[in-house]
C-alpha cells in the first residue's frame, strides 16, 4: 500500500487592498491571528499562520494590499513585503472581489508565477446579485491570467474553503512540517495583542483616524493570575488625539475594552489593559522611525 507522502509549503495571500485577504486567512486556519477591517489596508505586515492537517501543512503568507495609487514610506515599505513574499513562496493565492475586477488587480498580474502555481480565489461570492454573473466573470478572468486553478468561496461564510485547501496542499512541494502540528502563527502573542488593539481603532474611529495610527506595547508583566499590559498608541499629529480619545474619553475606552477582551480570550487569562497616546510627527514616512516600530 502506497503512502500518501507529506507537503509542507509557503502560501502567499495575495491582492488589491480590501478584498478580504485576511478574513480569508484567518478562515482558512480557523484562528483569528490576522487583523480585518472595512478599512482599506488594515494589514501592514507579513503574517505567517500555519495550517497542519494529516498530509501537509500550510504556512500562509497574509500580505498588505498592494498599493498603487499612493507613495509614502509605508507604502513603499508594505509593497516590498508583498514583491518579497511572491519570491519566496510555494504557491500564490491570488484573491480578487466577486464581481469588481479593477486596474488595481490587474496591476498585480505580471508579479504572480506562472506554471500553475498561482490559484484565482473569488471572494465574496455570496454578496453576488444574480450567481448566473459568476461564470462568466470566471471567463473572463481566464483570460486575463493562467490561472492554476480557480475557486469561488465566501471567507466570510465560510464556503468552499475546503476545495480551496486540497488545491493548495496538491501544489506543495512534498517535505517534512516546519512547525509542530499545534502552531498556527509565527508571531508573538506581543505582535498579535498590538494587532487587536490597532484593529478596534480602526473599527471605531477608522473613518476619522488617517494610516498615522500604530501601537507599540511597552510593558507585558504575567503570571498565573492574569497579565498587565502597557500599550502606547502613537498618532502624528497632535489633532489625531482628541479623535482617539473621543467625547469624555469614550472612544478610548471602549478600544481598550474590546481589546483587552480579546486579548483575554487569546491567552486565556484575566487582563489589565492601560492604554495611552503618544504624538510623534511624521512616523510613517520616514523609514528608519518605521523600521523602529517594528515594520519590515
Amino acid at each position: 500500500m502506497t503512502q500518501t507522502p507529506f507537503r509542507c509549503g509557503f502560501v502567499a495571500i495575495v491582492g488589491r487592498p480590501n478584498v478580504g485577504k485576511s478574513t480569508l486567512a484567518n478562515a482558512l486556519i480557523g484562528s483569528k491571528i490576522s487583523i480585518v477591517s472595512r478599512k482599506a489596508q488594515t494589514t501592514r505586515h507579513r503574517i505567517n499562520s500555519v495550517l497542519t492537517r494529516d498530509h501537509d501543512q500550510m504556512v500562509f503568507v497574509d500580505t498588505p494590499g498592494f498599493q498603487t495609487k499612493h507613495g509614502g514610506a509605508m507604502n513603499r515599505m508594505m509593497n516590498r513585503v508583498v514583491t518579497q513574499a511572491l519570491a519566496d513562496v510555494d504557491v500564490v493565492v491570488h484573491v480578487v472581489e466577486a464581481g469588481k475586477w479593477s486596474a488595481s488587480d490587474a496591476e498585480l498580474l505580471p508579479m504572480l508565477p506562472k506554471g500553475g502555481k498561482t490559484i484565482l480565489v473569488i471572494n465574496k461570492v455570496d454578496a453576488l446579485k444574480s450567481k448566473n454573473d459568476l461564470l462568466p466573470y470566471i471567463a473572463r478572468l481566464s483570460q486575463e491570467f493562467e490561472y492554476g486553478a480557480v475557486i469561488p468561496v465566501s471567507a466570510a461564510k465560510r464556503l468552499q474553503l475546503d476545495p480551496l485547501l486540497d488545491e493548495i496542499a496538491s501544489r506543495l512541494p512534498e517535505g517534512e512540517a516546519m512547525f509542530d502540528a499545534d502552531t498556527i502563527t509565527d508571531r508573538s502573542v506581543r505582535f498579535i495583542t498590538s494587532e487587536l488593539l490597532r484593529e478596534k481603532i480602526f473599527r471605531l474611529v477608522g473613518d476619522e483616524l488617517p494610516y498615522g495610527c500604530t501601537v507599540v506595547i511597552e510593558q507585558w508583566d504575567e503570571n498565573e493570575q492574569g497579565a498587565r499590559i502597557s500599550a502606547c498608541v502613537v498618532v502624528e499629529r497632535e489633532s489625531h488625539r482628541p479623535i482617539l480619545l473621543g467625547a469624555g474619553g469614550m472612544h478610548m475606552k471602549r478600544i481598550a475594552t474590546e481589546a483587552r477582551q480579546d486579548i483575554a480570550k487569546l491567552i486565556d487569562k484575566p487582563v489589565f489593559l492601560d492604554v495611552y497616546i503618544k504624538v510623534r510627527k511624521g512616523w510613517s514616512d520616514r523609514e528608519a522611525v518605521l523600521r523602529d516600530l517594528g515594520y519590515e
